[in-house]
């Protein structure tokens, strides 16, 4: 495993027009690190050469005692040389879904949120013809018949001007099936289309408010180009986007995967103190593919949404709090609207 450069050794490496074959993932480890300690400051042409390094770019140490510009262009942050060992391990793991994933926050920052989903779109479906995916796979159980679950898998209530939308699989610990999918969608645009409902809630039945996708389901569609027209078609991350200043959702238990991205782009976000956070889907060998990529970095930045898509490590509630992943901690939620 190569060291960490100095800012200096990075900078010369960087004045080396075939320095993507140094650290891309076809020719070495996938990623490269830099010391966080003084240095020149980079010139623009090899910032923008850095920006577009074929590699996962780590800082170890403090910003501040790197040029802010240099600090500001790599990919992720982490504290020390232990940090950086248990970074390099989950990168090397799935190299190609790491590149992939730092590739799209570095372009989704310049995009509405709109494009930013589509363009995680497009890269999950990349990811999903790939090996690293294929191999996830392979390790997957058989898949066995499951029975219909009783009641719907989104509940939708409604008092006035106020539209509460319960996910509904408490058995599954609300993993994100596709039946939760397109009733989410749809309840999603009842109320883009009904300008009086002044005010939606987003919350879970059960344990957890969302586990993430349902894992049986995955790998099920016919083919990557056919699953991209399917989330292009039926996005709830698209319909939250769009109404996102009415939505406040409520967060306990398990948030993984679709359970912190899609409430990501509520305006407002209250959890629990026993919700915890994760985004596992690079150790899956794919990205986020339920709008993470768009509204995390939106609220924690990009480096810190990268640290916890490549690390896939768990934050508590406290976390999530103060890096404004969620905007308060509240153990009782209010009560339901009564159900249609």
């Amino acid at each position: 495993m190569a060291a960490a450069l100095s800012v200096a050794e990075l900078l010369a490496a960087l004045g080396d027009p075939a320095c993507a074959e140094r650290w891309s993932p076809l020719c070495a480890e996938g990623a490269l690190a830099v010391e966080l300690c003084g240095g020149p400051p980079p010139a623009p042409e090899l910032l923008a050469r850095l920006r577009r390094l074929p590699a996962v770019t780590i800082g170890v140490g403090a910003p501040s005692a790197a040029p802010a510009a240099l600090a500001a262009a790599l990919d992720v942050l982490v504290a020390d040389a232990a940090a950086l060992a248990a970074l390099r391990a989950s990168v090397a793991a799935n190299p190609l879904a790491s590149l992939t994933l730092v590739q799209l926050l570095r372009w989704s920052g310049a995009l509405c949120p709109a494009d930013a989903v589509l363009a995680e779109s497009l890269a999950y479906s990349a990811l999903q013809s790939g090996p690293e995916f294929a191999a996830w796979l392979r390790q997957r159980p058989p898949r066995r018949p499951r029975a219909p679950e009783p009641g719907a898998a989104v509940r939708v209530s409604r008092c006035g001007g106020r539209l509460m939308l319960q996910l509904n699989r408490p058995a599954k610990r609300n993993a994100f099936s596709a039946e939760m999918r397109d009733a989410l969608c749809e309840a999603l645009q009842l109320a883009l289309r009904d300008e009086s409902l002044r005010s939606v809630e987003l919350r879970g039945a059960g344990p957890a408010f969302c586990s993430g996708g349902d894992l049986d389901e995955f790998g099920t569609l016919p083919d990557p180009a056919t699953a991209h027209a399917v989330r292009s078609t039926r996005s709830p991350a698209l319909l939250l986007a769009a109404c996102a200043p009415r939505v406040r959702a409520w967060l306990h238990g398990a948030c993984v995967g679709a359970g912190v991205e899609l409430p990501a782009f509520c305006a407002r976000v209250a959890a629990h103190p026993n919700a915890f956070f994760a985004l596992p889907e690079v150790g899956m060998g794919l990205v986020p593919g339920a709008g993470g990529t768009a509204s995390l970095p939106r609220r924690i930045g990009r480096q810190r949404t990268a640290w916890l898509a490549l690390s896939g490590a768990r934050i508590d509630a406290g976390t999530a709090l103060r890096w404004g992943l969620v905007d308060e901690l509240t153990p009782t939620p209010p009560a339901p609207a009564r159900e249609f």
